[in-house]
């Protein structure tokens, strides 16, 4: 542990940690674009500027490491006043459409402009003006409201490990996109919707059927039904309907999803889906309780049990469950039934 001061108040902190680290230990926010914990700091953004005594610039906290009796400012008016100038600099050719963007409630950008006061770029300087692609079947990459950050780029080729994009050009021409600028469907993407995850503005936005305002919406945390995994997520959720998916943190996914688990939610309201248990009554199938239904699955493996003995009965499992929900199933079976008739649908 060492000592330093961050805005007059004297710490100890890990010896280990960079500015935003040890700022975020004491609950001290500090602005970020770019960066992503489980990343190695990249300093692009610069929006996390601090102020160091002795240092000649202002340092990006999520890069510089502490040191023992460091002197900073995370608000002073040095940095308040360069966070603007970077802000002014991003929206300068960002469109300002805020009122119509589906980003909106849910976007850093909008957010740090706010809390700057920034509301315009004052150099009035030319536009992009790049083709909306809308290529992939999951989700759109508007390079015109990218602020290049890198995180997208990053996160597909250091967590996903797909490299399906990368920034392309120099200077006012540098954009991320597919490989030789062919569209996303010329690429190896595989629709995770991960950069879609990590984007800040809304250069990346998942294709969705719903309209929908995230002030709006509530976040359910769940584990992912498509595998045994066991992947985190938040389903986003307005008027008790699923709009949209959050990857969540969690020891199997840290916060990354596969494309199943990102976008393939709207099974979960289609009018098809059975709601409540089935129980056939002369031939037909007739509504029941969850007792009702649980009640008559006892009955019928106690019967058979005491009729024909443990091994008339057998359990198929599924490999949508958790695992588990797997250990509990193949339990059921050999240590209070009494059989080893457990298989699994993997193998049918």
């Amino acid at each position: 542990m060492i000592t330093i001061t961050i805005n007059d108040q004297k710490v100890q902190v890990e010896n280990s940690s960079t500015i935003l680290q040890a700022a975020e230990q004491l609950g001290i926010r500090i602005p970020t674009f770019c960066h992503d914990k489980r990343l190695v700091p990249h300093g692009a953004c610069r929006i996390c500027v601090v102020e160091v005594e002795g240092a000649r610039n202002l340092m990006t906290a999520c890069t510089t490491p502490v040191a023992e009796g460091m002197v900073l400012y995370t608000d002073s008016d040095k940095v308040a006043k360069t966070r603007k100038e970077i802000l002014e600099l991003m929206i300068e050719n960002h469109p300002l459409d805020c009122l119509t963007c589906e980003k909106a409630g849910d976007c850093k950008l909008q957010d740090y402009c706010y809390q700057y006061d920034v509301k315009e770029g004052p150099f009035h300087g030319v536009k992009k003006s790049y083709k909306v692609d809308d290529t992939n079947l999951f989700y759109t990459n508007n390079q015109n409201k990218c602020i290049l950050c890198g995180k997208c780029v990053r996160v597909c080729n250091e967590l996903q490990c797909t490299g399906a994009i990368g920034q392309f050009e120099r200077g006012f021409d540098t954009h991320v996109g597919a490989p030789f600028d062919k569209g996303m469907e010329h690429s190896n993407c595989v629709s995770c919707g991960n950069c879609v995850s990590v984007c800040p503005v809304g250069a990346l936005m998942p294709k969705s059927k719903e309209r929908f305002r995230y002030w709006e919406t509530q976040k359910v945390r769940t584990t992912c039904s498509y595998c045994g995994v066991g992947c985190q997520m938040d389903l986003v959720v307005k008027d008790n309907k699923i709009v949209d998916v959050k990857p969540a943190e969690g020891p199997a996914n840290d916060g990354l999803l596969c494309v199943k688990g990102k976008f393939g939610y709207n099974f979960v309201n289609h009018p098809d889906r059975l709601k409540t248990p089935l129980i056939k009554k002369n031939g037909r199938f007739k509504e029941a309780t969850w007792d009702e239904a649980y009640a008559l699955i006892v009955d019928k493996i106690k019967n058979t049990k005491d009729r024909y003995g443990a091994d008339a009965l057998a359990g198929l499992s599924s490999a949508r469950c958790t695992n588990e929900e797997n250990y509990l199933m193949q339990k059921l079976f050999r240590a209070v039934i009494g059989t080893n008739n457990i298989d699994h649908c993997a193998r049918l």
